[in-house]
């Protein structure tokens, strides 16, 4: 049971436990808690999850606190205290900071909380429906902008969506949603939640601890904790998804099966829905995106075992520390913790907020099968180097029959690197066309860490995987093969620095009928770099270089560098002879190849050239001679030297 794949954040939210204070409150929309201490004057200590989000403060003790929030970017508090009215102070600066008061405007309503929409428009959520105002903090009043009617049980808010629910019927389990946004407020679809069938006269009604909103992969869906009915086949408890669009009917979507019963709590970490089972000490994880083969459509069963979270140890502070003291053990799935979406846990007795965060490595161990595991690493936040790791691991085991799972992996990755690619290049096509009217602006596609390149690939996988030892050759080059293939069935060009790869390791096992088959049908695509590779392998094997040449001959703009090429290896006639077959002897400079004649100290290969660019002269402009441009002179002097004026007049008269 050791390989933890949850853990709290290492730099938790510190506040004054529940010991020290009269009550702790959280605010999701700002990830703030409120630490609040009654007694003459009321004291408030607001930690979020950064220095610039506290603040302390005090005000007037006018009862006891039952709600207390800032609007979003701390600009104005609003504080409930009786079931009629919410209390508001200016945090603006220059603002008066005295408090004003706004009550609910339905006669007999109860306020059962309020949740801030924007920084100046705030909801009320009354027994008897909402009212949803606007807040004008230098005139310290309130705008009714639009109330609903319907009896409200309890209610829930999504800050990230600004949805609010409500709790309807004496069940409590038709469900109505409005959304918020800019000064506007619409009601969404209403839907019920199938509770489980007890026997009469028992009657179960929709718990607000065992329903839940959050988004995930985008959507926003409410998640309701199903209990086992002691009549049902099924006895163990469930989750159950019902998928929230901005528009149009909630669906149910998922059933997330827990296979065990007890009490429970969720969260949403990097899109994986997280249910904490509080007797067994231990948490689930679940993909919605993962199709389970063996279940029914969108039923799903954990991805991973269950494990416990990280143990954390919580750091003694204050003066009375002796610095050798340990920390202490913090007491996971504590009955004091309260579980806030997405991702946060608070110990109100300890005074600690955590995130909690999916440590990804140990899944790798826990997911055997690699196509599985892929699909879930490819979706989570920092996956690439858990990916090119899962990789190496594949290769380096190197077993028998491994090459179909190193073509799937390979696949996905490939997969989700074009659709990128793609992307990019929609985009790219778009900007250049300019905007166009009546299409919204294109967002540059972000490259998140599931896209694996090429540069990826070689750099951390398979230029170390070629050097292992104890692996086949063969397999080395069937794996380097495959992901050439993966590539080109996703048509992505294939980088040279990939083929190059290829060769060197098929000279290095002495492998050069295979790497003339592989040239010879084209399997490794012609590159100029790919030719200079092939060149250099002359002395090792001395058919690459007219491989080298045949390639550059097909890439056909490649005149200039198979010149120097054979140039720089003193072939000096034989880049004469290529210039002569591809036309282009007329216009090269005769300096350039004087001098390389030269270098070779080959009087007579001197000679010739020298002989075979005065006869392009005498052909081109009626006279053997060099222009003075051509800057031949030193040549024309060295070539009189060696063979004297007669020679060089015999070779002027031609």
């Amino acid at each position: 049971m050791g390989e933890h794949y949850l853990e709290l954040c290492e730099h938790p939210v510190q506040f004054e436990n529940a010991s020290s204070v009269n009550n702790v409150f959280f605010d999701e929309a700002n990830k703030q808690v409120f630490a609040v201490r009654s007694g003459g004057a009321t004291g408030v200590v607001v930690k979020g999850p950064d220095d610039k989000s506290s603040v302390a403060f005090r005000m007037d003790d006018r009862g006891e606190v039952k709600c207390i929030k800032f609007s979003i970017g701390n600009k104005i508090l609003a504080v409930q205290r009786t079931s009629k009215s919410v209390d508001f102070i200016n945090f603006i600066p220059d603002y008066p900071h005295t408090e004003f008061t706004q009550e609910c405007k339905t006669k007999n309503a109860s306020v059962l909380g309020f949740c801030w929409t924007n920084w100046n428009e705030i909801v009320y959520i009354t027994d008897q429906g909402i009212e949803f105002y606007q807040v004008f903090p230098d005139k310290r009043s309130l705008k009714l902008l639009k109330s609903q009617s319907i009896n409200v049980n309890w209610y829930q808010y999504c800050p990230e969506t600004a949805v609010l629910l409500l709790s309807t019927t004496v069940q409590g389990n038709v469900l109505q949603p409005f959304a918020f946004r800019n000064g506007t407020m619409s009601k969404m679809s209403k839907f019920e939640i199938e509770l489980p069938v007890v026997p009469k006269p028992a009657k179960l009604s929709l718990s607000e601890r065992d329903t839940a909103m959050a988004t995930i992969y985008g959507q926003l869906h409410v998640m309701y904790l199903k209990h086992h009915s002691r009549t049902a086949n099924s006895p163990s408890a469930e989750v159950v998804l019902y998928h929230l669009p901005r528009e149009g009917a909630c669906k149910k979507s998922h059933v997330l099966k827990l296979n065990t019963t007890g009490k429970f709590a969720l969260n949403i970490v990097d899109n994986l829905v997280v249910v904490h089972h509080q007797s067994s000490q231990t948490s689930l994880i679940f993909d919605i995106k993962l199709k389970e083969p063996e279940c029914a459509v969108n039923t799903h069963q954990p991805v991973l075992p269950a494990r416990s979270i990280h143990p954390y140890r919580i750091p003694l502070a204050g003066p009375a520390v002796v610095p050798s003291q340990p920390p202490v053990p913090c007491q996971l799935y504590s009955s004091s913790w309260s579980v806030f979406q997405p991702d946060i846990i608070i110990s109100a007795s300890e005074g600690y907020l955590w995130y909690l965060q999916v440590k990804l490595p140990p899944a790798v161990n826990l997911l055997q099968d690699k196509g599985k595991l892929m699909d879930f690493l490819l979706r989570r936040r920092d996956c690439k180097m858990v990916i090119l790791s899962v990789c190496s691991q594949i290769l380096e085991a190197a077993e028998k029959g491994s090459l179909p799972v190193v073509a799937t992996v390979f696949d996905k990755l490939n997969q989700v690197y074009k659709e990128y690619l793609e992307a990019e290049q929609s985009y790219t096509v778009a900007m250049e066309s300019g905007p166009s009217r009546g299409s919204a602006a294109q967002k540059r596609p972000v490259r998140t860490q599931a896209v694996v390149d090429q540069s990826d690939m070689y750099t951390h996988v398979l230029s170390a995987f070629t050097e292992t030892k104890g692996v086949s050759h063969k397999f080395i080059i069937a794996v380097l093969m495959e992901y050439i293939r993966s590539l080109n069935q996703f048509q992505i060009t294939v980088q040279h620095y990939l083929y190059e790869l290829v060769i060197k390791t098929l000279v290095q096992h002495n492998l050069f009928y295979m790497l003339h088959q592989f040239l010879q049908y084209h399997v490794l695509s012609d590159s100029k770099p790919l030719a200079c590779l092939l060149l250099s392998l002359e002395s090792t094997y001395p058919p690459a270089h007219q491989l080298s040449l045949d390639m550059l001959k097909r890439l056909s703009t490649a005149n200039d560098e198979i010149v120097e090429v054979l140039l720089s290896k003193q072939q000096v006639l034989g880049a004469l002879r290529f210039l002569r077959s591809v036309g282009g002897h007329d216009n090269v400079s005769s300096r350039k190849f004087l001098d390389a004649a030269r270098q070779t100290g080959d009087q007579m290969l001197f000679y010739t050239v020298f002989r075979s660019f005065q006869q392009r002269n005498q052909r081109l402009r009626g006279s053997p001679g060099f222009n003075p441009g051509e800057h031949c002179e030193e040549h024309v002097v060295h070539f009189q030297q060696l063979f004297g004026d007669q020679a060089l007049m015999k070779a002027s008269t031609m």
